[in-house]
């Protein structure tokens, strides 16, 4: 069964990161985002650290943004999703970066002072692929690993989400908050998982018999029947075999099965 396709809608929905510090989470969001049919990335004002595998990182200079480009050490982790990196939007500030869109939300696990309601992924999804079909544009705004988003820059999305989790220990990656979030997105399209679904030929009537009749002359010939019922004990097998939903593949492989053991049996 060929792959279903994703919904065009779904372009409409970029990952907002605001002042990144590790390469590697930006790869590993981009793998994220990709995993769950996202592509649009847009990085705010990277400041890359230095890491064992970066030990130069980039300098993000907003008077130059052409200039910046992403480290190997983020295309590693990307794992394939290397086309989201290279076609990721960079730009100097958040309000740029979320200037033609109608619906932002700005993740946070801090308790804020702020009018809007704090809600889940799974509660804003619907409202967010809902813009995305009238061909809005929307925003999932993630903040620095260390201090996540200024007040600031909550103030400047109009949606509050957080991802609930142990109150004595919350503690989740960049990356793995992308991956929470884009799979609630994805988990409420709607997308068939039938292209996964292994494809079933069930062996026929006739096939099912004909598999019988060759297991029991192979019983004779070994004789497995001696002081038993033969005539009941196949029919029971027959029966068993007909309730297990056997399929052809299963027929060939006993049916070569009983071919080995026979011309065993002759040598």
């Amino acid at each position: 069964m060929n792959k279903p396709s994703l919904p065009a809608y779904l372009d409409r929905i970029s990952v907002v990161l605001t002042r990144t510090s590790h390469p590697a989470n930006i790869g590993a969001a981009a793998r994220a985002m990709k995993t769950m049919g996202l592509h649009n990335m847009v990085l705010v004002s990277p400041n890359l650290m230095q890491t064992p595998m970066t030990v130069e990182p980039p300098v993000f200079d907003p008077q130059n943004i052409a200039a910046f480009r992403l480290p190997e050490e983020s295309f590693i982790l990307a794992s394939g999703a290397a086309d989201v990196l290279e076609n990721a939007r960079i730009v100097a500030s958040l309000d740029e970066a979320l200037a033609d869109t109608t619906l932002s939300c700005a993740l946070t696990s801090r308790k804020r002072e702020l009018t809007a309601p704090l809600q889940t992924p799974r509660e804003l999804t619907p409202e967010l692929l809902q813009a995305a079909q009238r061909e809005e544009q929307v925003a999932l705004v993630f903040g620095n690993e260390t201090y996540g988003l200024s007040i600031e820059e909550v103030q400047s999305c109009n949606r509050l989400m957080t991802i609930n989790g142990n109150p004595n220990y919350f503690s989740l990656n960049l990356a793995q908050a992308v991956q929470v979030v884009s799979y609630e997105i994805y988990s409420q399209v709607g997308m068939s998982m039938e292209h996964l679904v292994h494809s079933k030929n069930t062996a026929t009537h006739a096939q099912i018999v004909g598999m019988i009749d060759h297991m029991e002359s192979l019983m004779h010939e070994i004789g497995f029947f001696n002081r038993r019922n033969s005539e009941r004990m196949m029919r029971r097998l027959q029966n068993l075999f007909a309730r297990a939903g056997t399929e052809t593949e299963d027929i060939d492989i006993l049916r070569g099965f009983f071919n080995t053991l026979k011309k065993r049996l002759k040598d």
